[in-house]
This record gives structure tokens, sequence and C-alpha cells, in this order.
């Protein structure tokens, strides 16, 4: 697998260069946002880790410009007085965030986990390829997403997100569920995370995000597919 780490400080690139070589993966090395697109360009990547500030280009604005062509999982690395920007990440397509200083074998866990759901998206058991509720079909097939007969594109976690709650139409899935079965992880605070690609999901998907034709908040419970 071929990881690709953007941060300026190339103290932390090395540092978390030595992990991911150490559990086999081939990394390659960005110090700006510039850099990381033209490496994406002319390689095959598997999986970014990208912080945020950043000169020339930060991870924002790369992040932006990597989600108009493709869905590599994307891990984004934030300081602690960087929330505001953390959460636009999601916004934008990360699909994952860890806040500086890190443990490393933190961040490793996380790249496992993201390079297993990109990997193994059809991994839920399910009897049926394709799950329906209404006009939105999901053919887990192809991993693709219609409404109403136009194809929508989803990030990879988003794309398992509302695979589970289509599969289980009508039921409702707390936050804890929803990431516990997403993340494959234990949750711990997993609110926010969750509740923003919740909102990006029904950006995509929502004729009206506001008022919600198939994914709808219970509140004080969590979230359902409605079964149509």
């Amino acid at each position: 697998m071929n990881i690709l780490v953007c941060d300026d400080d190339k103290e932390i690139v090395d540092a978390i260069g030595i992990y991911l070589e150490n559990e086999g993966y081939k990394m390659f090395k960005a110090f700006n946002g510039i850099e990381a697109i033209e490496i994406i360009e002319q390689n095959e990547i598997h999986l970014i880790i990208m912080d945020i500030m950043m000169p020339k280009m930060d991870g924002i604005q790369a992040t932006m410009k990597i989600r108009e062509q493709n869905n590599i999982p994307l891990i984004m690395l934030s300081a602690k007085s960087e929330d505001t920007d953390k959460i636009l990440g999601l916004n934008l397509g990360a699909d994952d965030y860890i806040t500086k200083p890190f443990n490393p074998l933190e961040l490793i866990a996380r790249v496992k986990a993201n390079l297993r759901r990109y990997t193994k998206l059809g991994s839920l058991e399910t009897k049926n390829n394709v799950y329906q509720s209404g006009g939105l079909v999901i053919d887990d097939e192809t991993k693709t997403i219609t409404v109403d007969g136009e194809e929508v594109h989803l990030t990879p976690v988003q794309y398992k997100i509302l695979k589970l709650l289509t599969a289980n139409a009508g039921r409702v899935f707390s936050i804890e569920d929803i990431y516990e079965k997403v993340w494959n992880e234990p949750a711990f605070n997993p609110e926010n995370t969750v509740a923003v690609h919740i909102r990006k999901i029904r950006e995509k998907i929502e004729i009206n995000p506001r008022e919600p034709k198939y994914l709808k908040v219970v509140w004080g419970v969590g979230y359902k597919v409605e079964k149509i």
C-alpha cells in the first residue's frame, strides 16, 4: 500500500515514515498541498495523511482539489487550536482526523482502519447487493449510489454510513452504533464526527437537506434512513 504524508514539518514526516515503513507501507513525502497533488497525479496512492497548516497550499485547499477527482481515504492532522478547520476538513471530504501531538500507534491504527474501509466497503454482512428506499438505490457490487436515477458520489466513510442505514431502512441507529460499525473502533465523543458526515451525505442525496426525505434524525436517539 502506498501512503502519502504531507506536512511542512520534515521531522514529523520522517517520524511518521518510520512507523509506516515498519508496517510494510511505502511512503511518499510532500511538504505542501501543491506537492501532494502532484504526487497523487503521478502515483497510485491508497491513503493520504494531510496536515492543515502548510505554506503555498494548505491542507484544506489541497483536500478540496483532491476530492474533485478521487475518493482516496484522507486523514487530516490538526493542532488543538484548529478545531474549526478540522470540522471544515471533514465537511470537504476528509475521512478522519487526529490531533497533534498524537501517539504514533494511534495514527497507525487509524491508517489501518481507513484502509480496511477503503478496500472492503462491502464488509457488512447482508443477503443482497442492492439496497433501496424509494428513489435512493445503493448497488454494493458496483459501489454506486443513485437518487431518482442520478448518480451521487460519496467518500468511503459516507458510503459506508449510508449503506449501513439503507440496508437497515426504518431502524434507528444511535451515534455510538454508527461510529463503532463504520469506524470499527470504540466510540469516544463521536457526536461531531458523525454529525458532519451525516450533514454532508444529506447535501448530496436530498433535494432539501433541511427537510430530508431519506436520511432523518430521531431526536434524542440517532439516525435512520426512512423505509419508503
